[in-house]
């Protein structure tokens, strides 16, 4: 099994934030699975804007226009 670079307990708290009254280590787990795959094309899509932009540095803004798609805001 891979390393994960999100912790488990804060997906425990997401989901009790989002009124969740039990937590399975389970829901956890592929909640996070899923959280990482989202940012991780979020994170590709916003290197690949700086390049094109002719920038080496990933800004925010590069950030929140890789989000739009995967936003409802």
């Amino acid at each position: 099994m891979k390393s994960s670079e999100l912790g488990l307990s804060a997906m425990y708290r997401i989901l009790k934030k989002s009124g969740a009254h039990r937590v399975s280590d389970e829901s956890a787990d592929e909640l996070r699975r899923i959280i990482e795959d989202v940012a991780l094309a979020i994170a590709k899509s916003a290197v690949d804007m700086s390049a094109h932009a002719g920038r080496k540095t990933v800004r925010g803004e590069d950030v929140k226009l890789a989000a739009k798609p995967f936003t409802k805001f």
